[in-house]
């Protein structure tokens, strides 16, 4: 079975052959000096903005101090929001309010939060969650509708709730190291369409022995 195009804009095509609005590789639509998105990894909304980089991460300015890493083969349902960095305030004085962005010769050299947001691969981010700044979700994770996400999520952990927490692994500790080791969302294109029943059906040992020398 081929693999998605990830150079589709729109990578899903409905029964009537029309190309699913809805749908798009963020790789092709998000040009963003503050943004890196591994490829095949999509976002879905019911109503498309004409921009989806502030759709999603509304308050990531071009120029800021941090970044919005997002791996390979992420799925990114409706209404995911990634607050970043520059939407925090400064909390050390008596008044949290920004001041300094007010004034344009100060706005510049004013960031008091300037952590990178860091998305693995092969996560999916359920409807209507929230990436607070500077979390760091481990590949292959889930975090389920509606959860404010902060701070490490471990790889292939399930996390629900506001705040989230973990609900519980999706594999034993064991099997997750060798899908760690594995590293398949890195591999060619070619291998990838081979190892397509294995990823789908759960067959560890099937991946393992497709697995590059």
């Amino acid at each position: 079975m081929p693999l998605p195009n990830p150079a589709l804009r729109n990578p899903i095509v409905l029964p009537d052959g029309q190309p699913h609005a809805g749908t798009v590789m963020l790789s092709r639509v998000i040009s963003h000096p503050n943004i890196q998105i591994g490829d095949y990894s999509y976002a879905s909304d019911f109503q498309p903005p004409r921009d989806w980089a502030s759709h999603l991460a509304p308050y990531l300015f071009a120029g800021a101090r941090e970044r919005l890493v997002i791996g390979r083969f992420c799925q990114i349902a409706h209404g995911v929001r990634f607050i970043t960095a520059s939407a925090n305030h400064a909390q050390e004085g008596i008044s949290c309010y920004p001041f300094p962005v007010f004034d344009p010769a100060q706005m510049a050299d004013f960031q008091p939060d300037i952590r990178d947001t860091l998305i693995g691969h092969d996560v999916w981010i359920g409807y209507g969650a929230m990436i607070l700044p500077g979390a760091r979700i481990g590949d292959g994770a889930i975090i389920g509708a509606g959860a404010v996400v902060r701070g490490t999520i471990p790889p292939y952990a399930i996390v629900t709730g506001n705040p989230a927490i973990v609900a519980r692994f999706r594999f034993p500790k064991p099997q997750i190291a060798r899908l760690l080791s594995l590293k398949w969302w890195h591999w060619p294109q070619e291998l990838l369409a081979r190892a397509e029943p294995a990823l789908l059906s759960g067959d560890l040992e099937m991946l393992e022995s497709l697995a590059p020398d």
